[in-house]
């Protein structure tokens, strides 16, 4: 019994998801041009200042990323609250996207649609589902970025189905592999091996055993050393041993001498 009530709730949720990022979408389409704008809750990892975000230890800042320790301008505090995604409408299409947290909208002039605060697992959903549609690579990239901040959303399918996409332009699926990376979770890790070993746009590719590199190193050394043995792409094994030099594992260290000693 319990069975066949699991799949039937797992299909009713999936279809309920799939109508409210279909909701969403309408509205969205029938803004007229201007901003439209949209707020959810945040994870509780990620907090923002008045010119960037810090979420999973990175700073981004104007669509840069940086990792580690990095001071904000003035000591200005991170501080916690919903992300506020505006989306740039022009001829009817999103144009450009800009994602702050915490803080207030900026008013940039010209029309503005407020659609309020939605939840975030379907406002994560809609955003990837209009980054794997749109043809513009820039917008892609900065679409995908929010949808990883949303509180209870889980991202990573659906970043891996765009990265998987070769019609998806190539800043998009990028994007989309390098957020993947940041997913805690071995599947996550599983799915940038496929993207190694898939055929296709070898830029894509490298970003994906870049990404392998941030992980974890439990997972991401194992990862590389196979790349690095056995991958029919050069190039490839050459940046898988590049990144394994950067880990300082004496896994590496054992790599390296086998190599040399051939």
């Amino acid at each position: 019994m319990n069975g066949p009530i699991t799949v039937a709730a797992a299909l009713i949720l999936a279809a309920g998801s799939a109508h409210a990022q279909d909701a969403i979408a309408r509205r969205v389409d029938a803004a007229p041009d201007g901003e439209v704008r949209i707020s959810f809750a945040s994870r509780p990892d990620v907090c923002g200042w008045q010119e960037g975000i810090s979420f999973r230890g990175s700073q981004v800042t104007e669509g840069s990323v940086n990792h580690g320790n990095w001071s904000r301008p003035g000591g200005m505090e991170c501080l916690k609250g919903p992300v506020r995604v505006t989306l740039v409408k022009r001829g009817g299409l999103v144009t450009g996207v800009r994602t702050r947290v915490a803080y207030p909208f900026q008013a940039r002039g010209g029309r503005v649609t407020e659609l309020g605060t939605l939840d975030p697992r379907e406002a994560s959903a809609y955003l990837l589902s209009l980054a794997e549609r749109t043809a513009d690579g820039g917008v892609g990239k900065d679409l995908i970025f929010p949808a990883t901040l949303a509180e209870g959303a889980e991202s990573w399918p659906g970043l891996l189905r765009i990265a998987r996409r070769e019609s998806i332009p190539r800043d998009t699926r990028q994007s989309a592999v390098f957020w993947l990376s940041q997913e805690a979770s071995e599947s996550a890790t599983r799915g940038l091996q496929e993207i190694v070993d898939a055929s296709g746009d070898r830029e894509v590719r490298k970003q994906a055993v870049f990404a392998l590199s941030q992980r974890p190193g439990h997972e991401a050394v194992p990862a590389l050393i196979r790349i690095a043995r056995t991958h029919r792409d050069p190039e490839l094994r050459r940046s898988a041993i590049f990144w394994l030099g950067q880990s300082k594992d004496p896994r590496a260290l054992a790599l390296f001498e086998e190599l040399l000693a051939r």
